[in-house]
């Protein structure tokens, strides 16, 4: 199960750095990952500072955090 949400994670991120930021909705169907292992993988991004969400009207966003972001450009 672990390295499922690693494997998941791990496109989150990169569907993120390619993109930019996206809704929860839209990530999610990009990311084509099944619940509730999607939802883990966006909370352990979360806690390691890795993404930023932000609530935006009745959704939430996502974002590579600036730190992040700054290390895929180097």
């Amino acid at each position: 199960m672990h390295e499922e949400i690693d494997a998941t994670a791990g496109a989150i991120w990169q569907t993120l750095n390619a993109n930019g930021e996206l809704s929860l909705p839209s990530l999610r169907q990009q990311v084509e990952a099944k619940a509730p292992i999607f939802d883990w993988a966006v909370g352990w991004l979360a806690r390691e500072d890795k993404i930023v969400i932000t609530h935006h009207h009745r959704t939430y966003r996502m974002r590579p955090s600036d730190a992040q972001t700054r290390i895929a450009g180097a």
